[in-house]
């Protein structure tokens, strides 16, 4: 993973005449910061005006820039603008995270700040696809014990919160809770299967075998 203390594990290539190793995502690990309310869009995780980009590097920085920054850019009271929290790489959210557009900006924005995982009440939809893209787990659980981990990371900014994304739990302190994780994701993730560009890059040889199969393909 990108930044954290992702602990992503490395995926034999396949059996089959792979030619590389493959990525999975099976826990992630790091310290929390608490993004508090519901139907938080991405709109507000980055703001339109910075989309106007080649990349997506260097987006981190525009993370939800509206609301960490008044109009002389001048900080404003944020979680993400506090030091205490700079070098968070799980995000805990409420309900409805990631709504309104399917801009894949916004996913992107936050893990270049340093987000791997988010645990949350709930999660839009697309947003949570264009996640699983980044290999971020976007895992679920109730009302209740996302405020619980929220009171917790307010309360203990650098104890690392574990994220088990194949035995769907996370673990802070002397807790452990059950979460949801989508099937698909959970596969994809676990299995390495969630980059599919690295996956065939990985089976290059099976690829190109089956390239040379097939009847339309010139040498």
């Amino acid at each position: 993973m990108s930044a954290g203390d992702a602990d992503g594990g490395v995926a034999d290539a396949d059996a089959d005449g792979g030619d590389g190793p493959v990525e999975t995502v099976e826990h992630v690990s790091g310290t929390g910061v608490p993004i508090r309310g519901n139907d938080i869009d991405t709109d507000q995780i980055i703001p339109a005006r910075f989309m106007k980009v080649v990349t997506f590097d260097g987006l981190g920085q525009f993370a939800f820039f509206d609301q960490r920054f008044d109009d002389d850019d001048e900080p404003k009271d944020h979680p993400m603008n506090e030091e205490r929290f700079q070098e968070a790489s799980v995000m805990a959210v409420n309900a409805n995270f990631g709504c309104g557009s399917s801009r894949e900006h916004a996913p992107q924005a936050l893990q270049r700040w340093g987000i791997d995982a988010l645990v949350g009440e709930s999660f839009a939809e697309i947003f949570a696809g264009n996640c699983l893209a980044l290999g971020i787990p976007t895992v679920t659980t109730d009302a209740e014990a996302v405020a619980d981990l929220q009171e917790f990371i307010e309360n203990n900014p650098d104890t690392a919160i574990d994220v088990d994304v194949a035995a769907e739990t996370v673990r802070y302190g002397d807790r452990e809770i059950d979460v949801a994780v989508d099937d698909a994701q959970r596969t994809a993730l676990v299995d390495g299967e969630w980059d599919t560009t690295a996956l065939m890059r990985s089976n290059a040889g099976v690829v190109d075998e089956t390239a040379q199969a097939l009847p339309y393909v010139d040498d």
